[in-house]
């Protein structure tokens, strides 16, 4: 039988811990970060603080940021050996939700190359 961790705060993020305290700590601290980066984001949106272009990119690396605190600290995913299935699963995900959001403002982008000109819509309503 092994005995458990004298330190039970001394296991990295996404790790299995060896006690329900050691477990109920790493939860609260990413509810504390998700919540925190939630206020930011929304304090960024709402003030004039950051230079108005700047707000986009600003929610960009706030939201990704928020995404790491969950893929951590409550999917648990980690660089370990256990869990490289979840690792290409998510590398998956990601690569379609680009394809499909790029295809999409290509598309939309486009568009006006493949739309009918006004003066040869107008002879049609009559």
């Amino acid at each position: 039988m092994t005995e458990p961790d004298p330190e039970p705060l001394n296991v990295a993020p996404g790790e299995p811990h060896d006690t329900i305290i050691s477990e109920t700590i790493a939860y609260v601290i990413g509810l504390a970060l998700a919540l925190l980066l939630t206020g930011v984001s929304f304090w960024v949106a709402s003030t004039s603080a950051l230079w108005g272009p700047g707000v986009a990119v600003g929610l960009i690396v706030l939201a990704i940021a928020q995404m790491g605190v969950h893929l951590v600290f409550f999917l648990h995913l980690t660089s370990g050996p256990d869990s490289v299935n979840n690792v290409m699963a998510l590398a998956f995900g990601l690569l379609i939700v680009f394809l499909v959001v790029g295809g999409s403002i290509w598309i939309m982008a486009h568009m006006n190359h493949n739309m009918m000109q006004m003066d040869q819509i107008m002879p049609m309503q009559h």
